[in-house]
């Protein structure tokens, strides 16, 4: 009777704390992507051939995002079933938005115009009973292209 009690309790605070959680990290990625569209990040591999005086870099952008206890208790009740897995599918579309605002925030820290040839890495990085995702990591980087003075290049 007290493992339901303590697991009812744990269930519950976990949906509480980590819808909570969920709802202000999304509000502060849609006000930091609002900012930073100015900055295009492009999958093409090469910059547009219009772009000249410029030099690039390496820019990236990580993070780890953990999921809370009620979506871990949901996306195993709904692997015993099949199907799309919500909790998931939410906690990856944070971490990858974030990664990709954390990699423009990098870019325009630099005084870049553009990143292009983005790529996103995903991993798992910690498992937890029952070999279940408690951690996900997710790297998003490309190049920058930093738009160069002509006059001043040689100096």
């Amino acid at each position: 009777m007290i493992d339901l009690i303590i697991f009812s309790v744990l269930l519950i605070l976990g949906y509480g704390f980590g819808r909570y959680a969920e709802t202000r990290h999304y509000k502060s990625i849609i006000a930091r992507e609002t900012v930073l569209n100015r900055i295009p990040a492009i999958v093409l591999r090469f910059p547009p051939s219009s772009i000249t005086n410029q030099r690039t870099t390496l820019v990236m952008g990580n993070v780890v995002i953990s999921i809370d206890y009620f979506k871990q208790v949901m996306a195993t009740l709904r692997s015993l079933v099949g199907g799309r897995i919500n909790s998931y599918e939410s906690l990856l579309d944070r971490a990858r938005r974030e990664a990709i605002l954390r990699m423009k925030e990098q870019a325009e820290a630099l005084g870049a115009n553009m990143v292009f040839n983005v790529k996103i890495e995903t991993a798992s990085i910690s498992k937890g009973r029952n070999n279940n995702i408690g951690s996900v990591e997710v790297l998003a980087y490309g190049t920058a292209i930093i738009s160069v003075d002509p006059i001043t290049q040689g100096t």
